[in-house]
């Protein structure tokens, strides 16, 4: 009865908060949404969006994350509304946000078309590639009216990862496995933001052609792919235990190929801190073509 009654509660404040729209944005759905001038109450629903505001200047404006985010340390402090793939929606409405920031891989389509029927003005993005990244972060400034900051922050993440472009990508290729979970062993294809990352550093993605963005794979098709680094990294794994599980490979073969650590936080999340993952990930492939 208290839930019926709270749900009740946060859908009559959303009909109240009418907030007056000035523009026309398209999402990276191709769908165009109306946003408020200068939106006051922002709300992401994932932990690299949280950062995606805060690159862009506009970190005040939050008014809530979801679970796991936690950087920079002032989004952990914020309320959260669920996590990425399970969002609490009676607690979005009740917070009366003027624009929700949507993740279109990661948040369930069915909440976020949830969120649209109730008259809430939410914007989905997609960072594919790493020109993406930068692209985000100007599009979010632009609506929040940060654009001058967030402009600064766009250009010089694009800087960056442009001179480590010119100074690895067409060094010696190296043949890279790369692991983003352990059980069952997980890899990305040649769609997936990391494999962008590699091929930025000289590096090429074993498993590029694999039908599926994160395909799982065995241990004989690794070998059949023929790695010459192994790089990888998870929440639930730190450096030692990745080295670990390798130096212990059912194939001897394996036990041979360089594995090299890169903490998910820099790659894995589609913000500006990525590029201290590309610097991670140059340098690694730099070493394997020292010691061959």
């Amino acid at each position: 009865m208290v839930s019926r009654l709270l749900r009740c509660a946060a859908l009559l404040l959303a009909a109240l908060h009418v907030p007056s729209f000035a523009g026309q944005w398209k999402d990276d759905r191709g769908v165009e949404v109306s946003v408020p001038a200068t939106p006051l109450r922002i709300i992401a629903l994932s932990p690299h969006l949280a950062e995606i505001v805060y690159a862009a200047g506009a970190g005040s404006r939050l008014a809530a994350v979801v679970r796991y985010s936690d950087y920079p340390q002032e989004a952990a402090r914020l309320p959260q509304v669920g996590d990425a793939s399970r969002l609490d929606i009676e607690r979005i409405l009740a917070l009366q946000p003027d624009l929700v920031l949507g993740w279109k891989s990661g948040n369930p389509a069915h909440d976020l078309q949830r969120l649209e029927r109730l008259k809430l003005p939410v914007f989905v993005t997609e960072a594919q590639r790493l020109a993406d990244i930068p692209r985000l972060v100007r599009t979010v400034g632009a609506i929040a009216g940060t654009q001058s900051r967030a402009d600064a922050a766009a250009d010089t993440l694009e800087r960056e990862l442009q001179s480590l472009r010119a100074r690895y990508a067409a060094r010696a290729p190296v043949r890279v496995f790369y692991q983003i979970w352990h059980r069952p062993l997980l890899t990305v294809n040649g769609r997936h933001l990391i494999s962008d990352v590699l091929d930025l550093c000289g590096g090429r993605n074993v498993f590029s052609g694999a039908p599926v963005l994160t395909p799982s794979v065995s241990i004989e098709a690794v070998l059949a792919a023929g790695p010459d680094v192994v790089l990888g990294g998870s929440s639930a794994m730190r450096a030692e235990e990745l080295a670990a599980q390798w130096s212990a490979a059912p194939v001897s073969a394996l036990r041979r190929v360089p594995v090299r650590y890169v903490p998910a936080d820099l790659i894995q999340r589609q913000t500006p801190r990525i590029l201290e993952g590309a610097r991670i990930v140059c340098e690694h492939l730099e070493g394997v073509r020292r010691e061959r």
